[in-house]
């Protein structure tokens, strides 16, 4: 842990002004953090979206006594409390999360998963958990267990709290992601079962210590949940509430969604079976739905084509670099063929296009793909 450097990440995540769209801005222009404190107006002007406005608030927190004051005090609270802190260009930071516009640009994480686990799922529903909505939990956590899937959901009353006791049950690693500091716990009721998961799991934010469970952060607790999963199930929920919220933004990052039916009458499958109607969320009943929507029963007995592979000579450079990546890691899910590509989600969506009308690739459910 580079302490200098860090000192100056949670200063930069102090600026009011400065949100992670902007900050990650000035991390690529300015190379980082502290390159960003020490930058000239003239260097801040040409950073993208930074304009005389943010540039004056960047220049002027460099003589900000009390942010960098508040973040000596986390430095030492992380220290104490055996917490990493991963800032978005560390490599154990959520790759899949990373691709998300607005992703935080430091997390806090106590715990010992892999955040960048090859199958990661969201499991949310409402805190009003009734026998179905537990027992549907239960068994489809059971059933993935031998799927070695990181459960991801947020600790919360209802659903999300079954979620992570039956993933601690079935020896699956899960994170709770929390919207508040790592110093406190809240719902209290749930500490026994958050000091479980940090040996078998872990709690994850991107709040300071001392930050309040404050109404505003739980959604942006939810994009979190969202971003760094593959795939959404909602178990349960009313027409309004956070696991809608969650699904919502699960949709904008192009995240697959799922959702259990339930009776039209009943208050808490309302919100599900809405999902499901208006198209939001495919229908799923069981574990092996969602595995076969996934495509993720393919991945055991997946097909190697190796030394037998030719590339065709009319391919771009681009398209050779997919298709070697495709065939040295089929399936693979769209994020990572952008992250190790260093391709947009849009120019990588067109190149898979094209190999995929040339019938060299095939895309499979979950925006896997593997070669044709």
């Amino acid at each position: 842990m580079n302490t200098n450097e860090l000192l100056y990440q949670i200063a930069l995540k102090q600026i009011h002004g400065v949100g992670d769209v902007i900050a990650k801005n000035l991390i690529a222009y300015c190379g980082s953090a502290s390159a960003a404190f020490n930058a000239k107006k003239e260097e801040l002007l040409k950073t993208p979206q930074v304009g005389e406005y943010v540039a004056q608030i960047v220049l002027s927190a460099k003589n900000n006594t009390e942010i960098f004051k508040r973040a000596e005090q986390e430095i030492k609270f992380i220290e104490e409390e055996n917490i990493t802190p991963l800032f978005f260009t560390d490599a154990a930071y959520p790759n899949k999360l990373k691709h998300c516009n607005d992703a935080p640009i430091l997390l806090f994480y106590k715990g010992n998963a892999d955040l960048n686990n090859q199958k990661i799922v969201a499991v949310i529903g409402t805190r009003n958990a009734t026998d179905y909505g537990k027992q549907q939990t239960e068994k489809l956590i059971k059933d993935l267990s031998a799927e070695n899937v990181l459960i991801v959901s947020g600790l919360a009353y209802g659903i999300d709290v079954y979620a992570h006791k039956a993933a601690l049950a079935n020896k699956l690693d899960t994170v709770g992601v929390l919207a508040h500091g790592l110093d406190d716990l809240y719902p209290s009721v749930h500490t026994n079962v958050a000091n479980k998961m940090v040996h078998q799991g872990g709690l994850l934010t991107e709040f300071l210590s001392q930050t309040n469970p404050d109404k505003e952060n739980f959604p942006k607790r939810n994009r979190i949940v969202a971003g760094m999963s593959d795939a959404v199930i909602v178990v349960e929920s009313k027409r309004t509430g956070g696991a809608l919220i969650t699904a919502e933004i699960a949709t904008t990052y192009n995240r697959d969604v799922f959702a259990f039916p339930g009776k039209a009458e009943e208050e808490f499958s309302a919100g599900c079976n809405m999902l499901i109607k208006r198209n939001k969320a495919g229908l799923i009943e069981n574990a092996a739905d969602f595995l076969y929507a996934m495509g993720w029963e393919q991945l055991d007995n997946k097909k190697t084509k190796s030394s037998q592979f030719v590339l065709p000579i009319n391919l771009s450079d681009d398209e050779n670099q997919i298709m070697n990546l495709i065939k040295d890691t089929q399936p693979i899910h769209v994020d990572e063929i952008c992250n190790k590509l260093q391709l947009t989600p849009g120019k990588a969506s067109g190149l898979l296009l094209q190999l995929e009308f040339g019938n060299l690739i095939k895309s499979l459910p979950g925006k896997l793909y593997t070669l044709s």
